[in-house]
């Protein structure tokens, strides 16, 4: 049984359950289109199957696994069409809060200048540190997102965040193209600092579009799917 613990009630259990499975998709260490055996998701997570069950449910509430009709689960797979959705929502949502957020005057620039310069300190190693960076940036648009006020718009943006095609966005850049998005969160928190919503808002639409090209780029080399693993732009050299 796993080493992370035996929770016995069982809401606690199904939420152990929960945040174990999710983290190893988010991770990565559950690629897209990987069968999830019920009986090895309980061996891992140190709980019985039944807990399981509901974190799998709630999982595929999420859209991160769904369900094979008489097969089983799998883990989410996903496509160009998946991609354009959810930049679609991105080019919407956050460019809005960041313009809320220069607006509340509420961004503490401080601390984003700190996730910048942990960002910047991890792209600039001799072999960037992807995983750390692509951390430090869902904390960077976190906090934008949450000084816009806005408790519904932060839920939606949050979220999408989370998406493992989101997530791991960083893997597939160029050198050239981490730089740029390094520039883009600098001048961001220039904008946010001396409070001017329509450069926040610019900044943020700007940021989010080269994202969106990058991965297109890659699903265009890939094959629509884009789950070959492997791309020319993910050279960080």
């Amino acid at each position: 049984m796993s080493s992370q613990g035996h929770p016995t009630d069982a809401g606690r259990a199904a939420e152990h359950a929960y945040r174990c499975i999710r983290e190893q998709i988010l991770s990565g260490q559950r690629a897209g289109g990987e069968w999830l055996r019920e009986d090895k998701l309980a061996e891992s997570t140190g709980v019985s199957r039944t807990p399981v069950r509901e974190a799998l449910r709630q999982l595929a509430a999420e859209g991160l696994v769904y369900y094979q009709r008489n097969r089983g689960v799998q883990v989410q797979t996903w496509s160009a069409s998946d991609l354009n959705e959810i930049y679609s929502l991105r080019s919407l949502l956050e460019p809005h809060g960041c313009r809320l957020a220069a607006g509340t005057g509420a961004a503490d620039c401080a601390a984003l200048d700190a996730l910048c310069d942990a960002m910047e300190n991890a792209v600039d190693k001799g072999i960037p540190d992807l995983d750390k960076v692509a951390e430090l940036n869902n904390d960077f648009h976190r906090m934008v997102i949450e000084a816009s006020g806005d408790s519904r718009l932060t839920g939606l943006v949050t979220s999408n965040l989370q998406i493992p095609l989101v997530r791991h966005t960083f893997s597939r850049y160029s050198n050239a193209s981490l730089q740029r998005s390094m520039a883009h969160h600098r001048e961001l928190v220039d904008a946010l600092r001396v409070g001017d919503p329509a450069w926040a808002e610019s900044i943020m639409r700007a940021h989010v579009h080269a994202a969106w090209s990058v991965m297109r780029q890659y699903f265009d080399a890939a094959g629509d799917s884009g789950e070959d693993g492997d791309s020319d732009d993910s050279s960080t050299t």
